[in-house]
């Protein structure tokens, strides 16, 4: 069993408007202090041997909680005398091997048998749970390759232009070893700035990337809204070992604006109330993840860095209005050949370029999705074929135009736009 230390002697400053008279893991939401509910996700997955490390007003955790026998879990405790930074005391509890570390102040709900397999699988000195948030303009940004691999880190003071929205989430697998690697140089260390960050050259340092529940409760507006997303079953519904729901989302002429194939980043600009109706499937409990042919590849007008560059564009605009994508699937492939400076090796039939489903099918099984309860959204008849053949709920946005009637097949659900779609989609969810 992978032990788990959490850091749980937060005083929680900008959160002081709740509470200031505990400690912020000892914060109740809907009736249970944070720790509380994640010790219960932690034994969901059968982690109980849990280290709290515990300092400003700790004894109102060790009251709580004891030997945790009662939460169903192990519970042992280290209290720091003096503050000693996010990893200060990990040199102080003779760990060996792997153990998972989390932030006291986060709620969470995901599988964690996943996460370990990643961290197993690319043999990792460290494993960083990353997502997307809906506000990544000031948080710490982690970089990484085609591999997962951290290549990066833009903490919150660094400059930046166009981002992937992929933000440290505050829980982590280290190795005893790594740790060791690191020799404790001060007595107060800061985990991602003084032990993560400079490690990155070692390429041992890898990201898991999650759209599953993580968000910490640092300000009174997170506090409220993890609140009511825990009472309308959102936290539970996000974990990846239960079904997940997704609005496929094309790109060209449905987030953005489409007068010709995009080929640098400044051409890239979001269609009015895009940014504002993924924002409203973030907060739905639906996965918004786009599913886009770029032919662009295939045909030499783009190479991969400068997609990649567009694709950061487009999450640099969603992240500046508050919202985000989970994932984003591309085929590079075309198979109609004659375009000077084309690549060959994409000029090939494939199973992914719309209307097959393949991106589809690819991004249900990464992510444990239910096809039959998703929706696949777009503006060309391409798009509704491909979510026919994945067997979602196709939608048909028309961008407040005619649509020729071989556009209009069978149970393909019809919007002016996408923040109709969204509007009409929440409209009917509140109304069940």
């Amino acid at each position: 069993m992978i032990p788990v230390v959490i850091m749980a002697g937060g005083k929680g400053k900008r959160i002081a408007s709740i509470t200031s008279d505990i400690p912020k893991p000892m914060i109740p939401v809907c009736g249970k202090p944070i720790l509380e509910h994640q010790l219960n996700c932690l034994k969901k997955n059968n982690l109980t041997d849990i280290t709290l490390v515990v300092g400003h007003l700790g004894q109102a955790v060790k009251d709580y909680f004891g030997n945790g026998r009662d939460f169903g879990c192990t519970i042992s405790y280290f209290t720091e005398t003096e503050p000693l930074g996010t990893a200060g005391a990990l040199y102080k509890l003779n760990l060996t091997g792997d153990f998972i570390l989390l932030n006291g102040d986060v709620i969470f709900d995901i599988d964690f048998d996943r996460m370990v397999s990643f961290h197993k699988e690319k043999q990792a000195d460290a494993t960083i749970a990353v997502h997307p948030n809906n506000h990544p303009f000031d948080s710490a940004l982690i970089v990484t390759n085609s591999n997962n691999q951290v290549i990066g880190w833009l903490n919150k003071e660094d400059e930046r232009v166009y981002y992937k929205n992929q933000v440290n989430a505050g829980i982590h697998i280290l190795s005893s070893d790594f740790l060791k690697k690191c020799p404790q140089t001060k007595e107060k260390i800061d985990l991602d700035r003084d032990i993560l960050k400079p490690s990155i050259s070692s390429d041992r340092i890898f990201a898991y990337p999650t759209p599953e529940y993580i968000k910490d409760m640092g300000t009174p507006e997170r506090f409220a809204q993890v609140s009511a997303d825990m009472e309308n079953g959102i936290v539970k519904s996000k974990n990846l070992a239960v079904k997940q729901k997704a609005v496929f989302l094309d790109r060209d002429g449905t987030i953005n604006t489409f007068n010709g194939f995009i080929t640098k980043p400044e051409d890239f600009i979001l269609i009015d109330g895009a940014a504002e109706a993924i924002k409203k499937l973030n907060y739905s409990g639906f996965l918004a993840i786009v599913i886009t042919n770029q032919p662009v590849i295939a045909r030499g007008e783009v190479d991969f860095k400068t997609l990649e560059s567009i694709h950061m564009k487009m999450e640099t605009d969603l992240g500046n209005h508050g919202a985000y994508i989970d994932d984003l699937f591309y085929c590079p492939h075309h198979p109609e050949k004659g375009f000077p400076g084309e690549r060959p090796e994409f000029k090939i039939e494939c199973d992914c370029r719309k209307p097959k489903p393949g991106m589809i099918l690819k991004a249900a099984q990464k992510y444990n999705i239910d096809l039959s309860k998703s929706y696949m959204v777009g503006d060309d008849e391409r798009d509704i074929q491909a979510g026919i053949n994945a067997g979602c709920i196709p939608v048909l946005l028309t961008n407040n135009q005619s649509i020729d009637n071989t556009y209009k097949m069978e149970k393909t659900i019809t919007f002016d736009n996408l923040l109709y779609f969204t509007g009409k989609l929440l409209q009917e969810m509140n109304n069940k």
